[in-house]
């Protein structure tokens, strides 16, 4: 049976810490629009901020949906399943806030993830989440996978971008500036690194 929670803390908040992977899922408000659902899981780009926050890093990729969707309504929801252990399944619904380069804020908050070299990933934006509802389940069903590795590739990839090459990257990608819907995505020029 699931169970609400008030806060993360305690045993919900070491599951949630000890996954190697999790899904973020946002959908902008128009009924026909698009969902978006992504997987995250680099080792030390997430972070519990309190009993009732998260946040994570948001690196360079193909499409910005999370953050257009964020930019227009805010809602989001964070899963984690138990791949490996006892079965069980997380989910934090709650609001969240793409926090870009430029904001005052991001460099207290870049301080969450020390294990994380921010110039490696092109990073964009730290995500906050202020959870709003905290559910578990019980993930019965959720195969058992092994986690081997964080593969390398997104590092080696983005490592060798300055921040004119990585504004040249997010230009000539069609959903960066715009969602799949059309919502304005991730703000160009991107803001230089701190």
């Amino acid at each position: 049976m699931g169970k609400t929670y008030e806060r993360i803390d305690g045993r919900l908040r070491a599951f949630i810490e000890a996954q190697h992977m999790f899904f973020t899922a946002t959908a902008p408000l128009a009924a026909d629009g698009t969902v978006n659902l992504s997987p995250k899981g680099l080792t030390g780009s997430f972070a519990v901020l309190d009993d009732r926050t998260v946040a994570y890093l948001d690196f360079a990729g193909s499409n910005a949906e999370t953050i257009a969707h964020l930019r227009e309504n805010g809602r989001i929801t964070l899963m984690w399943c138990a791949f490996q252990g006892p079965p069980n399944i997380v989910r934090v619904h709650g609001s969240g806030e793409p926090v870009f380069r430029d904001d005052p804020r991001f460099p207290a908050l870049l301080g969450h993830f020390p294990a994380i070299d921010p110039s490696r990933h092109g990073l964009r934006a730290v995500v906050v989440v202020t959870a709003e509802l905290i559910r578990d389940t019980c993930g019965y069903a959720v195969p058992f996978m092994a986690y081997e590795a964080d593969r390398d590739l997104h590092g080696r990839r983005f490592e060798r971008e300055d921040d004119a090459g990585l504004d040249a990257y997010f230009r000539k990608k069609e959903h960066i500036a715009a969602s799949l819907d059309g919502l304005p995505g991730l703000p160009l020029p991107l803001p230089p690194t701190p």
